[in-house]
């Protein structure tokens, strides 16, 4: 493989490679470390018309000699004009090279499959570049996001504050792009990592949750979501809860809003004869803690609903409502008197 010095002035840049963003910080420390130990590796280039030759890799090596006004560059020349040859060596030099953005990979995949001129496969593209299937459908899910959110996407793990990592975009692809794009640009000026993403993800991607909820979470921090995440995945536990099992003997109460209701009516009249009751028998401790045993479903009820209302800020389309939350209230402050009368006057008589 000769390499030979070729003018400057001869070579024309690639338009059209993958690679096209060029951080001016790292530009300017390649040239100072040409400047004191030269160019360590050449560039290569294909020949063209003219006598002129076009560069298939190497171009921040070449902007950073320009820089220094070098007059000449070692150079591999190449004779193929093969397009897609030369569009895949070009990836595959830009991958083993530091700065080749997510971004960019994702558009050059992108074109090798839907460009006229290649049309290829995940498959023929993964066995050329030697990445999986899996890296490559990753990469293009990027090209989702608009823009702005593309501008701010870097390589590597650490989270950055106003930056993206492809690991904080990957969990909100499948979202719509009303959701996606915001919640991105939250992440980003929030810097939230991975596992938080998700979460929210996850909160964004329930269909019991309104639109118009989620536009209104859309308006909150990174950590506000969070705290609604965490409010949504309790209520979403407690709703999972098997109802308790009545005891060996015990008919299963029924946990309907009017049987509730007549079990409290029950509770109260029982309430008002219960000091000439009492004394008869000791069942009436067990009848009244069978009544308010019946009232624990619509106790559990009220704590999913005001939950619920702290999630979405309203309390329309639930079970219950505030004037029948404060009803159930009211019953289980007669229950709960109506259990002292007894407790005290069964002390009173020895029962």
């Amino acid at each position: 493989m000769d390499i030979i010095e070729i003018q400057m002035a001869l070579i024309d840049e690639d338009k059209d490679q993958p690679r096209y963003q060029f951080d001016e910080e790292a530009l300017t420390e390649l040239m100072q470390s040409i400047d004191e130990l030269g160019l360590l590796s050449p560039i290569k280039v294909r020949t063209g018309s003219d006598g002129r030759y076009k560069i298939i890799y190497g171009n921040r090596r070449y902007k950073a000699s320009q820089m220094l006004g070098r007059t000449t560059i070692p150079c591999i020349v190449s004779n193929v004009t093969d397009e897609m040859e030369i569009y895949l060596e070009q990836i595959a030099e830009n991958l083993t090279r530091e700065g080749f953005s997510p971004i960019e990979e994702a558009e050059a995949f992108d074109k090798l499959m839907n460009d006229t001129r290649f049309r290829s496969s995940i498959k023929f593209l993964s066995a050329k570049l030697g990445k999986p299937e899996s890296y490559i459908k990753n990469k293009c899910e990027l090209l989702k996001f608009s823009n702005a959110v593309k501008k701010l996407i870097v390589s590597g793990t650490e989270i950055r504050k106003n930056k993206l990592t492809e690991d904080q975009l990957i969990p909100l692809k499948d979202l719509p792009i009303e959701h996606r794009d915001p919640i991105a640009l939250i992440a980003a000026r929030d810097e939230l990592p991975v596992t938080d993403v998700k979460k929210i993800a996850k909160l964004f991607k329930d269909k019991t949750i309104s639109e118009s909820t989620k536009e209104k979470l859309l308006l909150k921090t990174g950590s506000g979501l969070i705290e609604t995440w965490s409010v949504y995945e309790q209520n979403r536990k407690e709703r999972a809860k098997p109802p308790a099992e009545p005891k060996s003997g015990a008919k299963p109460a029924q946990h309907n809003e009017s049987t509730n209701q007549a079990s409290f009516s029950q509770a109260a009249a029982q309430e008002k004869g219960s000091h000439s009751t009492v004394g008869k028998n000791a069942e009436s401790i067990t009848d009244l803690l069978q009544l308010m045993k019946s009232g624990l479903p619509k106790q559990a009820e009220i704590t999913n609903t005001i939950t619920q209302m702290i999630v979405t800020g309203a309390h329309g389309g639930q079970a219950l409502f505030p004037h029948e939350i404060e009803e159930v209230i009211n019953q289980l402050e007669k229950l709960t008197i109506a259990w002292k009368n007894l407790h005290d006057h069964s002390l009173h008589n020895g029962i």
